[in-house]
């Protein structure tokens, strides 16, 4: 099951490093969730650590993101979208086709974001190239499952949560298998 990304924006009193004055800000983060709902609910969550009691957040956007993976590294501060072309050759057409997916990359700089997609890419079985890598304005990514200990409750309430959505009925009409002879 590939994870869906929602990027929200969220609107919150930031303490400004420069002036050391507080300053509202809107900025986007990224929540894997189930919904648009969770996906709020999650955000929220997750905000409330960074914030007093006495603060609140706006959400003014939630979107699903165009990011075919994300991948995290140790050491990195800053958010890269990495453009990556698969390369198929059409062979009823003899033409060569690109298909265009997005990952998003940590890394401290444009030339080790473009290291670290070559890292992830590297055990690829078809051609591809690399067009385009620019920084994202992404300030934080919140996976489901992070591998710490409180992931058991959030376990349980994803559990609770794919249970309540109800299965599609699928209908099998029967079919008649007849032999021909020839």
């Amino acid at each position: 099951m590939s994870a869906t990304w929602y990027e929200c924006k969220v609107k919150y009193r930031k303490l400004d490093e420069a002036s050391g004055m507080q300053k509202v800000k809107t900025e986007p983060f990224l929540v894997d969730a189930i919904s648009y709902t969770e996906a709020e609910s999650r955000i929220t969550e997750e905000m409330s650590a960074y914030l007093s009691d006495s603060e609140e957040i706006k959400i003014t956007n939630i979107k699903v993101a165009n990011y075919a993976e994300i991948h995290p590294f140790e050491n990195s501060d800053r958010w890269f979208k990495s453009r990556v072309s698969l390369i198929a050759f059409d062979e009823e057409s003899g033409k060569e086709r690109k298909t265009n997916m997005y990952l998003l990359i940590q890394a401290n700089d444009v030339k080790e974001a473009y290291d670290n997609t070559i890292s992830v890419m590297k055990d690829t079985m078809g051609e591809y190239t690399v067009p385009a890598i620019s920084e994202s304005p992404i300030m934080d990514v919140f996976p489901y499952f992070s591998g710490e200990e409180d992931d058991m409750k959030r376990v349980e309430k994803f559990n609770i949560l794919k249970d309540s959505v109800p299965e599609a009925e699928i209908e099998i009409d029967s079919v008649k298998e007849t032999e021909v002879e020839v």
